[in-house]
């Protein structure tokens, strides 16, 4: 298993995706466990990653430059924006493989998969 020149030897017993170091198969196997073991002490939102939530606790008392002009609702990140505007328009860009179905969020479409 290599990809550019590097072995990847950890391997998801779940999935079978192969990562270079053992924290990358360690953070992917929350996306299989829905563990979020990180919790925001300011508004209580929780997450798989630590990374995500240094990230998130910027939101708290920043400035949101990404308006939705349908809405107001502001962001900091463009791709929340973009995420967001999804609820509008009702697009659904992510489907299950197995069933069809189709998500707006990719992580709604990995908890599904969890039935399969």
């Amino acid at each position: 298993n290599k990809t550019h020149g590097r072995e990847r030897p950890f391997r998801c017993g779940e999935c079978g995706k192969a990562f270079y170091c053992s924290t990358g198969l360690l953070h992917h196997k929350a996306a299989h466990t829905g563990e979020r073991p990180y919790r925001c002490g300011e508004c209580g939102k929780c997450f798989a990653r630590r990374s995500n939530l240094l990230q998130h606790n910027k939101t708290h008392g920043s400035e949101r430059p990404f308006r939705c002009g349908q809405c107001g609702a502001a962001f900091m990140r463009s791709a929340n924006l973009e995420q967001h505007r999804r609820t509008h328009t009702g697009e659904r860009p992510y489907g299950c493989g197995v069933c069809g179905r189709r998500f707006n969020r990719s992580s709604n479409l990995i908890t599904h998969q969890r039935v399969h």
